[in-house]
């Protein structure tokens, strides 16, 4: 594979309440010490929003989702409008380190690097709550206590911030239409997949992670209930399970074993050690390791039995 040397961004929005956080993210991309070629914005389904992007933003091209509604069908659209060798995507409510795409973009060296993903910070828009522990900051859509801090091979990347040659959607097609958010809900595991069906369908092709590659995605005040905890926990469930039914359970669940099986553990005796040294949320951070890993597993058992028993 040929080393690109070519660079387009897709951001997908889907509501004006995010105006502002858009805002930042075409902001964040126009400061890149190495700057995108272009800068795709796809509005999913919403006229209002498509014409105020494109009064706002001259520099951008501004396009509708003329696919299904939801991310994978807004990802679909923007990676068709766009030229560049790698393709990357930045959430609408994140904003890029000023060095995030020429550090992506270094990262392609190698010949068979298939896709790079970066490192995502919480920008916390409220308090973070004391017992919510760094293990489960995959709940928010941020990178976790778990994943390699140094350059490393992974199976996926975390969807607000990565990229992938655009080679790769020409074997592998795009992301699965029925997979991904719609909207404000919870469910996600569509960069899964499709990293999945990238590495068969290139055979030897390496995705890897760039933590020096890194963006910030706001965390709003609804996304540090406990009730949002849970209700993302057994979405990732649901979702796994479709993954597992695409891809293959071996595929779909390769890092979360080590994930259950290493950190977590690892995350309860730290939040209990906390609570020996005085710091008592940590009893609450080591419970809610517990009932994460439970109602995501339950979620994806539930979802699994119903598949075995009406499958499609």
């Amino acid at each position: 594979m040929a080393r690109p040397s070519t660079l387009s961004v897709v951001i997908c929005a889907y509501t004006l309440e995010r105006w502002h956080d858009i805002e930042n993210a075409v902001a964040s991309l126009r400061g890149q010490s190495r700057p995108a070629d272009q800068v795709v914005l796809v509005a999913d389904h919403n006229d209002a929003l498509l014409d105020k992007a494109r009064g706002a933003f001259p520099d951008v091209t501004c396009l509708p989702n003329t696919g299904p509604q939801g991310l994978s069908g807004a990802r679909n659209t923007g990676v068709a409008a766009t030229t560049g060798d790698v393709v990357a995507f930045l959430d609408d409510d994140a904003a890029a380190d000023p060095a995030w795409a020429e550090r992506l973009m270094a990262a392609y060296d190698p010949g068979d690097v298939l896709g790079v993903g970066g490192w995502v910070e919480p920008a916390w828009q409220a308090p973070r709550p004391s017992w919510f522990p760094e293990e489960f900051l995959w709940v928010l859509g941020c990178s976790y206590r778990g994943l390699p801090r140094t350059p490393t091979e992974i199976r996926n990347p975390i969807g607000a911030n990565m990229s992938f040659h655009r080679d790769v959607f020409a074997a592998a097609g795009g992301f699965d239409p029925d997979m991904g958010r719609f909207g404000a809900d919870a469910a996600g595991c569509e960069e899964t997949e499709f990293s999945i069906r990238a590495r068969r369908t290139a055979g030897n092709g390496r995705i890897v992670l760039e933590p020096r590659a890194t963006c910030r995605h706001n965390v709003t005040p609804d996304r540090v209930e406990r009730a949002y905890f849970r209700r993302r926990c057994r979405a990732e469930g649901r979702s796994k399970a479709v993954v597992s039914r695409l891809a293959g359970s071996g595929s779909a669940l390769e890092s979360e074993r080590r994930y259950v099986t290493r950190t977590l553990p690892r995350g309860v005796l730290r939040g209990l050690g906390d609570v020996l040294h005085g710091d008592r949320s940590g009893g609450a951070r080591a419970w809610a390791i517990v009932e994460g890993v439970v109602l995501t597993a339950t979620s994806y058992g539930w979802a699994r039995l119903r598949q075995a028993r009406w499958p499609t």
